[in-house]
């Protein structure tokens, strides 16, 4: 099994960007450029490395490789993404690797790229690509180019010779656990070991509501891999474990005008196997709340006009930053309530609530998450 940081580390170490790995500062596929920009470099990583593995690390500076992290992100629709864009898709899997130096609030992205051994070439226009376009790696740089049927196989050797040296064992394993009872022993810090191979911690505020169970600011790892498997800073989570899996259920705070609820949002089953394996498996919960549109139309206005106040830095009243701290929500809901266009103002307002206000900054994201994980479903 892989110890998917000391990857990292060996992938950072051992070679500038080539064909078969990339490295980037951040990637953005909630807009149209930075998700054609994506499926460029997917294209290309898969047809140069037919058989073999291919990496994109993201969260790291290109000129001295510094580590800096990126927030955490679900994977569990990426797959779908690169279905709908590419005929013949790679199989890609994206992954969240903590690193000790950084806040917990951030990681490293490790996407890896497993071609199926067809063509891959873009299904449909995006951007400014057009369908059909065939991508390759020119050294570091990804460009369209006529295919050539004798691609040469001069990665394997060494992709598997970095995999090799990155596997884990047991010191590794030991330290992780270690590592991650002590940060977060102020979190109820627990672990279990599945099928006497696999060791997951996780951790959590913990609350009961009616003999129920839920956790908050929760954060799981799978220490073999040392691979994130869920985090979150705000929503309430119900977990529930047998001796072969690791069941997660995620809720959502949504309401506005002083009333919310919490709304089952996804199910994740991590299930281990006898063969030293495992799956994991997602089910969207989410059923959209729906309010009267009439209301709607007097939040989704009033959000428009908080939104140009700290645009042009005016005032706030009391009133307007109570308003403010329910824009994330709000625009959340009126989005799935078919106001269309309350994802685009969600996302112009991103940088003026960092500036602002580092919490609500925070709420935005999460609601961001939220409209990915039912948008790709």
């Amino acid at each position: 099994m892989i110890n998917k940081r000391l990857l990292i580390k060996h992938l950072l170490a051992h070679n500038d960007e080539n064909s078969f790995y990339d490295k980037k500062l951040k990637i953005d596929i909630g807009q149209k450029e930075g998700k054609a920009k994506f499926l460029k470099h997917i294209c290309a990583l898969s047809n140069s490395n037919p058989k073999n593995n291919s990496y994109i690390v993201i969260g790291v500076k290109d000129e001295d490789n510094t580590v800096i992290g990126v927030a955490f992100f679900d994977d569990s629709k990426i797959q779908n993404l690169i279905n709908a864009y590419l005929t013949h898709p790679p199989i890609v899997q994206y992954e969240n690797i903590p690193f000790p130096h950084l806040p917990d609030d951030k990681v490293v992205g490790l996407v890896t790229i497993r071609a199926t051994g067809k063509l891959t070439s873009l299904r449909k226009n995006i951007w400014k690509y057009y369908g059909g376009t065939v991508f390759f790696r020119e050294g570091s740089i990804s460009m369209p180019k006529v295919f050539k049927s004798d691609v040469t196989d001069v990665n394997s050797k060494i992709v598997e010779a970095i995999e090799n040296n990155a596997q884990n064992n047991i010191e590794h394993t030991l330290d992780g656990v270690i590592d991650f009872m002590a940060k977060r022993k102020s979190l109820n810090a627990r672990y279990k070991v599945f099928k006497e191979y696999f060791v997951v911690c996780w951790a959590g505020s913990k609350k009961t509501v009616k003999d129920e169970v839920f956790f908050s600011r929760v954060d799981i790892e799978l220490i073999n891999e040392r691979v994130r498997l869920f985090f979150s800073a705000l929503d309430e989570v119900a977990i529930t474990i047998t001796e072969d899996c690791f069941k997660i259920i995620e809720y959502v705070n949504l309401g506005f005008q002083n009333h919310s609820k919490y709304y089952p949002l996804e199910e994740t089953i991590i299930h281990f196997e006898n063969n030293a394996s495992y799956t994991i498996t997602t089910k969207l919960l989410f059923k959209p709340p729906k309010f009267n549109k009439k209301t709607l139309h007097h939040v989704y206005n009033t959000n428009n006009v908080l939104l140009e106040k700290l645009k042009h830095k005016s005032a706030l009243s009391g009133k307007d930053i109570i308003d403010l701290n329910n824009l994330p929500s709000t625009y959340l809901i009126c989005y799935l309530n078919d106001f269309k266009d309350a994802i685009d103002k969600l996302q112009e307002a991103k940088p003026y609530l960092k500036t602002h206000n580092e919490a609500i900054y925070t709420l935005c994201n999460e609601a961001i998450r939220v409209l990915r994980k039912v948008k790709y479903n």
